[in-house]
C-alpha cells in the first residue's frame, strides 16, 4: 500500500494486514512448431492490446454470460493493474458467480487493490472499488477462510473497516462496525452508543441492514441509547422496504415483531417521520 497511514495503527503497513495468495497463472502461450515454438514458448499471448481494452471485453463478456471469455479478459487485465478488473474477479470468486467459489482467489484480488492504494492518487472512480475492498478484506479477516493461511483476526477487520468507514464514508463498513460494538466483540467491547453512532451513519445511506438494527435499538431503546419508538418504526419501514430475499428475513421479523407492538400514535409519527426523510432524500 503506497498510502502513508492509516488512522487507527500509525505506521502500520498495510502488507501486514494482508495474506496474499499466489499469483494468477500467466496468460496462455502460442504453439508453434520448432524452434520458434522454443523461443516463444515463454511470451505470453498477445491477445489484447492493453489491459484497459481487456478489461472492457471482460465486461462486455461477462454482461453477455460468456464466463470463460469473461475470465481470461478480465485476468489479463487484472495482471495489467486495472482495479476494476482484480474487483470485479474478487467478486465472482467471492459469490461463485459463473465460477467456482474460490475465497483465496477472492482474497488475491481484492488484496492486490488495497496493496496498490495510494491515497494521494486516487481517480474518483476508483473510490468504490477500493472502499468495497477494504470491507472485503475485513470480513475475511473477521471469519477467516476453513482450510487456508487466512485466519480470524479480528483487530485486522477492525482497522479495515475503520479505514474504510472513515476516510471513503463506506455504508458497509460503518454497519459491520456498529454490529462488532452491538454484539460486544471482545476486541471492542458491547457500547451501544458506538454502534449507533456506525449504524446511523450507515442508515443514513440506505444501508438496510443498519436500518434495521438502528430501528430495533431506538424502538426498544437500550443501554444509553433513549427509547425512540416511532423514529425506531420508521427505520425498520426503510429496512423491511428494502429487504430482498431469504438472507433479508430477519429484518422482515424485526419489522413485523415492531409493528404488531407499536401503538396508533406510534404509526402515524413514523409515517410523519418517514415522509420527512424521503423528502430530504429526494
Amino acid at each position: 500500500m503506497k498510502a502513508r497511514s492509516m488512522p487507527i495503527s500509525r505506521g502500520l503497513a498495510l502488507a501486514a494486514l494482508l495474506v496474499l495468495s499466489p499469483a494468477v497463472a500467466s496468460a496462455p502461450t502460442l504453439a508453434l512448431d520448432g524452434p520458434e515454438a522454443m523461443a516463444m514458448s515463454t511470451k505470453p499471448l498477445p491477445i489484447f492490446k492493453n489491459p484497459r481494452q481487456a478489461l472492457r471485453e471482460g465486461l462486455d463478456s461477462y454482461r453477455s454470460g460468456n464466463t470463460k471469455n469473461s475470465v481470461d479478459a478480465l485476468q489479463y487485465a487484472a495482471d495489467g493493474g486495472e482495479p476494476l478488473a482484480r474487483w470485479k474477479l474478487g467478486r465472482m470468486y467471492a459469490d461463485g458467480d459463473g465460477v467456482a467459489r474460490d475465497d483465496m482467489k477472492a482474497y488475491h484480488y481484492f488484496s492486490q487493490i488495497v496493496a496498490d492504494y495510494d491515497e494521494d492518487d486516487v481517480a474518483g472512480r476508483e473510490t468504490a472499488i477500493i472502499s468495497s475492498a477494504f470491507v472485503a478484506l475485513g470480513v475475511y479477516n473477521l471469519n477467516g477462510i476453513a482450510s487456508s493461511g487466512v485466519k480470524p483476526n479480528p483487530e485486522r477487520a477492525i482497522q479495515l473497516f475503520h479505514y474504510a468507514a472513515t476516510n471513503f464514508g463506506d455504508a458497509n463498513a460503518q454497519y459491520n462496525l456498529g454490529r462488532l460494538y452491538l454484539d460486544g466483540r471482545p476486541e471492542v467491547g458491547r457500547d451501544t452508543r458506538q454502534a449507533a453512532r456506525w449504524l446511523s451513519l450507515a442508515a443514513e445511506k440506505g444501508n438496510a441492514p443498519a436500518q434495521a438494527l438502528l430501528g430495533q435499538m431506538l424502538f426498544n431503546g437500550s443501554d444509553g441509547v433513549l427509547r425512540q419508538r416511532a423514529r425506531g418504526l420508521m427505520w425498520l419501514t426503510l429496512a423491511r422496504d428494502a429487504a430482498t430475499g431469504s438472507g433479508d428475513q430477519w429484518i422482515v421479523e424485526l419489522y413485523e415483531k415492531a409493528i404488531s407492538a407499536a401503538s396508533d400514535p406510534d404509526r402515524q409519527m413514523a409515517l410523519g417521520y418517514l415522509e420527512a426523510h424521503l423528502q430530504k432524500r429526494d
